[in-house]
């Protein structure tokens, strides 16, 4: 008999749904206060999820969200990269049809 493994949850700060890891984006903030989009999940600092689609990251932006998760001020520019990447990853996502199990 096989043994299922544990789906690890995070909860997104938008929605504030729990959602399986690799459907969340992490965003990371340093020591040094420098807030970065986590490609990788595993960068060191304070993190916080935000649900892979547009919609949350549109809502995210007009809330002001992450600034006010990490309290700090958030340039504009960190929202356009935030959305740019999401798009980029969810056309990924449809173009290879990638599973997330």
């Amino acid at each position: 008999m096989v043994k299922k493994r544990k789906v690890p949850m995070r909860k997104s700060i938008v929605s504030n749904q729990s959602f399986p890891k690799k459907k969340l984006l992490r965003i990371a903030k340093n020591k040094e206060g420098v807030i970065s989009i986590d490609k990788t999940g595993k960068a060191p600092g304070k993190g916080a999820y935000i649900a892979l689609n547009l919609t949350e990251v549109k809502k995210a932006r007009s809330k002001k969200m992450i600034e006010r998760i990490f309290k700090i001020s958030v340039a504009e520019s960190f929202y356009d990269e935030l959305e740019a990447y999401v798009k980029h990853i969810l056309a990924r996502r449809e173009l290879f049809k990638e599973d997330d199990e």
